[in-house]
């Protein structure tokens, strides 16, 4: 799969989009062949976005918690003396 981007240009009632001859090489297309094309116009993340990516996406559980990292922090960088 490739990404590119490319610009809309209008043939008579319809829209179409020139694909570049690299990527007609690369993918092997030819002409008749389905391809899937995927638009996303100006897409803008919007924090919705952002939280619906994080529940598909959860971060893995970490080992230990924040309180464990920063008294380990703190033993090496501020030893008691």
């Amino acid at each position: 799969m490739e990404k590119i981007k490319t610009i809309v240009k209008k043939w008579g009632n319809s829209f179409g989009v020139i694909l570049p001859k690299k990527v007609v090489d690369t993918q092997n297309l030819k002409e008749g062949i389905e391809i899937t094309i995927t638009i996303e116009p100006n897409k803008i993340m919007t924090v919705g976005d952002l939280i619906d990516f994080v529940k598909k996406h959860p971060l893995p559980k970490p080992k230990r918690n924040y309180k464990e990292i920063l008294e380990e922090v703190d033993r090496d960088f501020w030893p008691e003396e």
